[in-house]
This record gives C-alpha cells, structure tokens and sequence, in this order.
C-alpha cells in the first residue's frame, strides 16, 4: 500500500525501511534537511538519491507505522528551502579540488552546449558546488549548483573502465570517480584530490552538504 503526504510516496523497503518517493531534487533535499532536522530515536540512516530517501529502523526502537506517522507530519509541515531547516545538521565542510580540465569529453561537450573548451571550464570552475547525496561506489558524491543550468546527456556506450580520480559530468551532476569503474558520464578532467581513500579515518572526502569548489591547475 502506498501512502501519500503530499507530494511525497511512502513505499516499504523489506521490514526496516520506508522508501519515501518524490518528484525531484529538490523536494528529496528539502525533505531529508527536514528530517534530520527532527530525526527521532530510532532512525538508524536517512539516504537520500535524486528522487528519492530511504528511511532506514530500528524496529527495538521505533515501529514501522510509528515511521511512516512521522515522515507524513514532517513532508506535511513547512519547510525552509532546499535542505530543509537543518537545525540539527553538522555545519557544511568546504572542499577545494585542483582539476586539471583534461578530459577526453571536454571539447565536444563544449561545443554541444554552444561555447569553447575554456568557457566550459571558467562556468565549471565559477560555480558553488555542494553534494547533494552520495553513491554509485564508496567517496563517489553527487554534486549540484544552481549556477550549472546544464543538462548533460550521458554517453550513448558507457566506458567499460574511467580512471580514478575522472571530474564527470551527467543531467545536472558533477562527480569525481574514486576509483577505476565502468562509468557514462562525460569526462572533462582529472581531479589532483583523492575522494576515498579505504585506509583513511574517514574513508570518503564528500558528504551530503558539504560545500564544493573546483580550481583550474595552475589557475
């Protein structure tokens, strides 16, 4: 059974989990900021994608109906922007990522979106970044701009192998391969960062909200 609150699509995910559906970006941003912001006992991860956030349970803690009760309150009530409130989020990291703007996809999705190789790279560089949720592979973060108006079509054949370390580009994201993976993004340079390291304290650079500038090398 599916219940609605609002634009949100409350399905179950097994016996510890709530999949709450949305209709886009902005609303799972909205949605999740919210969430976190009023997070009860009980919730063991919120995981929001580009449609979607996955409400993960302890069931010794908090029932599923208990669950599904709250997400509909919090989707129903109001909300201040993308993000949410945030009033119980860790303040946003900022990271600088050196590129060097490479990539073998660089000058024909320049010439695709109507401008030079070197536009291309002055808008990518000019604008604010933040990742808007994780996954695909380990330290692999999914970031958005509202200066990047762009919507990049993924490669018709997908590479069978993209370096790690590959600055990508697809629909409205910017990424940063971790490591060597099959992938379809459009490559338009090398990143001089690491963004997962598995031996590290903390093994991913990115997290959800933190803030993101990239750098032309040399620049």
């Amino acid at each position: 059974m599916v219940s609605r609150a609002g634009p949100a699509r409350l399905l179950p995910m097994g016996a510890r989990a709530v999949l709450v559906e949305l209709d886009g970006l902005d609303e799972v941003l909205e949605l999740a900021g919210a969430l976190q912001a009023a997070r009860p006992p009980g919730v063991v991860d919120l995981v929001p994608a580009a449609r979607t956030v996955l409400v993960q349970i302890d069931l010794d803690r908090l029932t599923l109906a208990q669950a599904r009760a709250w997400i509909e309150g919090v989707a129903a009530g109001p909300r201040s922007g993308v993000g949410g409130s945030g009033g119980a989020a860790a303040p946003a990291r900022s990271h600088l990522i050196d590129v060097r703007y490479d990539g073998p996809d660089l000058a024909a999705l320049a010439a695709a979106l109507g401008m030079t190789s070197g536009e291309l790279v002055e808008r990518h560089t000019a604008a604010p970044w933040r990742v808007a949720f994780t996954g695909f592979a380990p330290g692999f973060g999914y970031l958005v701009s509202p200066a990047w108006p762009f919507d990049v079509p993924r490669l018709r054949a997908p590479r069978t192998a993209v370096p790690a370390g590959s600055l990508g580009l697809a629909a409205e994201f910017s990424g940063v391969y971790p490591r060597q993976t099959p992938g379809g993004w459009q490559l338009i340079g090398t990143a001089a960062t690491r963004v997962f390291d598995p031996l590290a304290a903390e093994p991913a650079l990115l997290a959800p909200g933190d803030l993101v500038r990239f750098r032309a090398a040399g620049a």
